[in-house]
């Protein structure tokens, strides 16, 4: 019998269909809009919810793409060190925002994410091993006060594991049809997102299934870098605008 998940009903046409780019920048959009909430408006406004809740979109999506691109990258030591150094660059406007609070912004749990999927490649075969390993980098993450802590982690480790190319040793690639891929991501991850609001989950969850398996028109050194450059500048011009507001 064919399974149910490899079945049409679940296409989308392709004017629905979105690209990493594409992703990338909604992933941007409630970053911007759910820090500017948390920073610079009142708790409990109407506009503090509406924008608290778009912003929920943000991690489960870049965690979805940081999956993508640890198994697309040309260099993985690179884009290990890339992470580690744009971080540890973020510590400093983070530490102007937030104070000696004893967290640590995400770009952290992005890097032990990475370092988590890294682990996950070397020892697949070895399951107590990596599973203990992995365990040991969530324990790391949540010990450290990284936002989103060990789920943070966690998430990313499950989209990566259910990539149809991860899991093409113990299933036919030919069996997995790919919006069927996108659910059986959405499905082990959603108790993850939700953790931080459902309204955002399913709105993440939405963002994720319309993902086309592309790349998208944001190539290059230049725009990969300032991808990245994005999160430590918008935290700094936010602790200016709270400067300048007071």
């Amino acid at each position: 019998m064919e399974n149910i998940l490899t079945t049409k009903t679940f296409s989308v046409p392709l004017s629905l269909r979105m690209s990493g780019s594409a992703l990338k920048i909604i992933a941007l959009l409630s970053m911007v809009a759910d820090h500017y909430a948390y920073f610079l408006l009142d708790y409990g406004t109407p506009i503090y919810n509406i924008l608290r809740c778009f912003g929920r979109i943000a991690f489960p999506v870049f965690a979805f793409l940081i999956a993508e691109g640890f198994a697309n990258t040309r260099s993985r030591t690179r884009y290990f060190l890339t992470l580690l150094g744009f971080a540890i660059v973020s510590e400093i406007p983070w530490f102007l925002l937030n104070g000696i609070d004893g967290t640590h912004n995400v770009m952290f749990t992005l890097f032990l994410g990475v370092a988590a999927l890294a682990v996950f490649d070397r020892l697949c075969e070895h399951g107590p091993l990596c599973c203990f390993s992995i365990l040991i980098l969530c324990f790391l993450a949540w010990w450290s006060g990284v936002d989103y802590d060990w789920r943070g982690v966690l998430m990313i480790v499950i989209f990566y594991m259910l990539r149809r190319q991860t899991i093409e040793p113990w299933i036919c690639r030919n069996s997995v049809f790919f919006p069927s891929q996108a659910i059986m991501q959405i499905l082990f991850t959603f108790p993850l997102m939700i953790h931080y609001g459902i309204a955002g989950a399913v709105l993440a969850s939405i963002v994720i299934f319309l993902y086309d398996g592309t790349r998208g028109n944001i190539k290059g050194a230049v725009a990969k870098y300032s991808f990245y450059a994005f999160y430590p500048l918008h935290l700094l011009f936010l602790f200016i605008m709270i400067i300048y507001s007071s």
